[in-house]
């Protein structure tokens, strides 16, 4: 298994990843004026690419300019110039990665001080119990914003794009049963709360060339009580297999259950390492697409595990945070010297909120050319977070009101 790692791996779309490691999602929170990528991603992608993954995916570009998961997310819809995204596939690739662009809309998962649109497929708000009011309460409920994001990020030279219906964003909140609670064609069985998500699969693939990768994100289980389970998740599965999709990204949680950073409601997931490898290696057995595995995956050891348990892709997103070239490190022999400073709060949304404003610390180090800083005190980190979102937050407010109608 050890060479596994370092083969390439070709997609049914004709497209080819150079090796089974990822550098998964993470929102960066650091778009410029006009919400668009400016040098600081560019040289943070050029960094990953250099570090030998075989595939980098952005954290998630928003595709309508009203809904944002933060002020500092960049938005590529019709009306964004195209330039910025071109220098940011072009930075990616440089060292030999495929890029692909994760597109997403946050759904009901919209920060309560943002100005914009706060939609779901219900009025149901999200539920963090004393900390609810970080979001705002949405609106009962198009496929056609998100095919433009990928028809754009084609044009711009992406390899591909990855839609993101994981982590209680508004794909997922579509295929919760406990989020979703309309009686139409859009809600109840599986297959109607899957419509949304098969009509933007669609509706993207209809959109990009032929080579051009389409990856879907699904969490492996919500990890809350009635919600999204691992049946539902092989049913999506086998309901995208005939839809052109090239690969199916999994992961677990929402603000509600934050499992993808190893802090779920219900306590289910097996380790600090390869959080949802069970769920995974179950799915794994039935699944006729490949699968890529997301959560906790920090050592060689653990990578090649989850390969030997039929997972195609090995996605990484803190690791490569903190040892952005992990996976050089690996091909020689060697493992990452450094990991950031456990967060051991009580209070699992804010100790989760903290875990992000981590990670994040870390991409803006490393954007602005210096290196991570693992031991930064979590409480510090979130308050620098809170700083900037300030900062990105006025901005925002000025470039939407530029954007309105009403200001032509």
């Amino acid at each position: 298994m050890a060479d596994d790692l370092f083969t390439a791996l070709r997609l049914d779309s004709g497209a080819v990843l150079p090796n089974r490691i990822a550098k998964a999602a993470m929102e960066e929170n650091l778009a410029d004026d006009g919400q668009l990528p400016d040098r600081r991603l560019f040289d943070l992608y050029r960094n990953w690419s250099a570090g030998g993954s075989g595939l980098l995916i952005t954290g998630n570009v928003m595709v309508h300019a009203e809904a944002l998961t933060g002020p500092g997310g960049v938005v590529l819809d019709a009306a964004a110039p195209l330039e910025p995204f071109t220098d940011w596939a072009r930075a990616a690739k440089s060292g030999g990665a495929s890029v692909w662009m994760q597109i997403n809309h946050p759904g009901r998962q919209v920060p309560s001080g943002l100005p914009g649109v706060v939609w779901g497929p219900s009025d149901i708000g999200v539920d963090l119990g004393r900390h609810s009011g970080r979001f705002g309460r949405p609106t009962a409920m198009t496929p056609e914003q998100i095919a433009t994001t990928a028809r754009r990020a084609a044009q711009a030279g992406f390899d591909g794009v990855e839609i993101h219906a994981a982590h209680g964003y508004l794909l997922s909140q579509f295929l919760s049963p406990l989020v979703n609670t309309r009686t139409d064609a859009w809600g109840g069985s599986p297959a109607n709360r899957a419509r949304m998500l098969l009509d933007v699969v669609r509706a993207v693939r209809s959109a990009v060339p032929p080579r051009f990768a389409v990856a879907v994100k699904i969490n492996s289980a919500d990890f809350q009580r009635g919600g999204f389970d691992t049946d539902d998740a092989r049913q999506v599965i086998a309901m995208l297999a005939p839809l052109g999709v090239d690969l199916v990204e999994l992961s677990g949680g929402s603000y509600e259950s934050p499992a993808m950073t190893g802090r779920p409601a219900d306590q289910r997931t097996r380790s600090r390492e390869a959080y949802f490898l069970d769920l995974a290696a179950d799915l794994v057995r039935t699944s006729p697409l490949p699968l890529m595995l997301t959560g906790g995956i920090t050592r060689r050891e653990t990578a090649e595990q989850v390969l030997a348990d039929g997972v195609a892709v090995i996605g990484m997103g803190t690791a490569l945070a903190v040892t952005p070239d992990l996976p050089l490190r690996w091909d020689a022999g060697t493992e990452a010297d450094r990991a950031l400073r456990p967060v051991t709060w009580s209070d699992k949304a804010l100790a989760s909120a903290a875990g992000m404003a981590q990670v994040r610390h870390q991409l803006r180090r490393l954007a602005s050319g210096r290196a991570p800083a693992p031991g930064t005190h979590p409480a510090v980190a979130l308050l620098v977070e809170q700083l900037q979102q300030r900062k990105a937050l006025r901005r925002y407010r000025a470039w939407l009101d530029t954007r309105r109608p009403e200001a032509a």
